[in-house]
Formats: C-alpha cells, sequence, structure tokens
C-alpha cells in the first residue's frame, strides 16, 4: 500500500496548495482550538510531507514513505522510516501524539495503539483527525475507495463512535471534542469556524484525549 504514496508523493503534497487548500486552511483552523494542551516533546505518527506537523510545530514525525518523509525533514521535522506499529522510540517519551488522518491507512490499528501507549507519558494526550464515515465526505470518500481511487482504496473509514469506543477501551479519556467541514462536497466551500463537540454532519472530527496508565 504504502508504495503508491512513494509513487504520488508529489500530487500527495501538491494537493494541499491545489484542489484542498480549502480544506486544509478549515482543518488547521480546527486544530488551534487544541494548541492550548499541547506540550512537547511531540510527534505525528503518519507525518506525510510534514504539513500539519509544520503548523502545529510537531517534533517528530513518522512514515513508511521515504519520498514524503524527505519533504517533512525539508519543513523542520525530525523524521524517521517507520510504521505505527512499531516505533523507533524509548518508553514514556512523549507528552502528545497526533494521527491526523493517519487512523484510517494503519494495517493493524490495536498494536498501533499499543506502541501509542508504550511511548506516550502517563496523562499525556492523544489528538486524532479524521473523516468519519457517517458524514457526507466520508461517503464521498468511501464510494471513491470502491471506484479504485489510488489512495482511498487503501482507507478503511471510522464512525465517531468506532474512534470514541476505541479510545475508551485502550484507557484514553476524552477531553475535548472538535468539528469542522460541515459544508457538503457538492458545496463551493468557503472558510468556516469549527464548533465544540460532536456534529454528525462534519467532514472532519478532531478528538483530544489524555492517556491514564493502569
Amino acid at each position: 500500500m504504502f508504495e503508491i504514496f512513494d509513487l504520488y508523493y508529489k500530487d500527495y503534497d501538491k494537493w494541499f496548495e491545489t484542489k484542498g487548500k480549502i480544506i486544509f486552511e478549515i482543518e488547521k483552523k480546527a486544530f488551534e482550538r487544541i494548541l492550548p494542551y499541547i506540550r512537547k516533546p511531540s510527534l505525528e505518527i503518519g507525518v506525510g510531507s510534514g504539513r500539519f506537523a509544520e503548523y502545529l510545530k510537531i517534533d517528530f514525525g513518522i512514515d513508511p514513505s521515504i519520498k514524503l518523509l524527505k519533504i517533512a525533514k525539508n519543513r523542520n521535522i525530525k523524521v524517521f522510516k517507520a510504521k505505527g506499529e512499531n516505533l523507533p522510540f524509548k518508553d514514556n517519551f512523549f507528552f502528545t501524539i497526533f494521527l491526523i488522518v493517519t487512523i484510517c491507512f494503519v494495517d493493524n490499528l490495536s498494536e498501533v495503539f499499543n506502541e501509542i501507549k508504550r511511548v506516550l507519558k502517563n496523562g499525556g494526550y492523544l489528538v486524532i483527525g479524521f473523516v468519519p464515515k457517517e458524514s457526507p465526505w466520508g461517503q464521498l470518500y468511501i464510494k471513491k475507495a470502491s471506484e479504485g481511487h489510488r489512495f482511498y482504496k487503501y482507507a478503511k473509514f471510522y464512525s465517531f463512535q468506532e474512534v470514541k469506543k476505541i479510545l475508551e477501551e485502550n484507557n484514553f479519556k476524552i477531553v475535548k471534542i472538535i468539528s469542522t467541514l460541515s459544508q457538503k462536497p457538492s458545496d463551493d466551500l468557503k472558510y468556516e469556524e469549527p464548533s465544540e463537540n460532536y456534529n454528525k454532519n462534519a467532514g472532519f472530527i478532531i478528538i483530544l484525549s489524555k492517556f491514564t496508565k493502569h
């Protein structure tokens, strides 16, 4: 699967400045709501080309795509070629970990969470940004996946309730939920302010959760 990101790495990164520019701006604004909670050192699992990591000033990033990592490195992210199921960091190292869209592309979500819990400090934060499958945007991407879209055909989309359950099962307590991109994919997209709590029509959800080790 990940070879596809190496093959189309230029197209992937260019999307943030072309078709996805307004979406990226909307999502960045939503992340600003959780910035007061963020502590360093921080890590993004699935850092890609480092667009979000650069904006959020995330310290470290891992990704299986060497081509995307080279771009992220040029954005001053400390990068490592790795997958979420096997993080190259010592125990209890990070205060904050980000999963931005990555949750739909991991091979084994259970193993990823085991690794997150290993490297995250007690009382640390996990930030998940994702497209809920029940939203109009989620349904659009699922349709594109069924039609063989080069990226989405590898994705597994989760509902808000599924992500909430996964967090609770792994000893994460939800602190804040931010919803945005409530416009339909067919709309002429305009800038919008994010809202607090879960919005079933939102195409992008951010969940900030706090980890307690037992």
